[in-house]
């Protein structure tokens, strides 16, 4: 029995291992290649090409700091970064958007400060800068700030449906804090 897809396209290239046509069907994952003798033949690969870390554009006039090699604009698996041209002979890479800090002490270790992140799904979130010695992370902006029902170090700035407001950051307490209650 055949095993199904939601579609299959003959793409008219023949199948490394059996020389039978590849088609183009749709897995739980996505589009992929596979051959048309299924299940007598197995053979499937990927339809486009995986985020390798592959150069988008060369930045000209950009040097690498390593080995004074071009920088290129990449794409890889978590979004696009800088790296330089001459990988895998030199491993520099830089972020695009460099995490903002805040100036905002840690509550937890008081050692750290508070540095905007951002997730593989592009969530902004903020998080200590020692991690992974210090795990804090709050999902909302932090405001320096003093909670005047806990007395937690930090506050929270949440959009509701009256507006910006702030909120105690821990999440024991979490109580609404007012603009004349925090100005001390």
């Amino acid at each position: 029995m055949a095993k199904s897809a939601l579609f299959t396209v003959h793409k008219n290239e023949p199948c490394p291992r059996c020389g039978a046509e590849l088609v183009i069907r749709s897995g739980k994952h996505g589009p992929f290649l596979g051959c048309s003798h299924y299940p007598e033949c197995d053979y499937v690969r990927p339809l486009k090409s995986q985020a390798d870390g592959h150069i988008v554009k060369i930045l000209e006039g950009q040097l690498c700091p390593l080995c004074s090699g071009e920088l290129a604009l990449r794409q890889g698996r978590f979004g696009m970064f800088i790296g330089c041209s001459r990988y895998p002979e030199c491993e520099h890479t830089e972020q695009i958007d460099k995490p903002d800090e805040t100036a905002i002490a840690c509550p937890q270790c008081q050692r750290g400060q508070l540095v905007q992140r951002r997730s593989r799904y592009g969530k902004t979130f903020h998080s200590c800068d020692r991690y992974p010695e210090c795990q804090f992370v709050i999902n909302f902006k932090p405001v320096a700030g003093v909670c005047t029902h806990c007395n937690y170090p930090l506050l929270i700035e949440k959009k509701t449906a009256q507006g910006l407001k702030r909120f105690c950051a821990s999440k024991q307490c979490g109580k609404p804090v007012t603009a004349d209650q925090n100005s001390e």
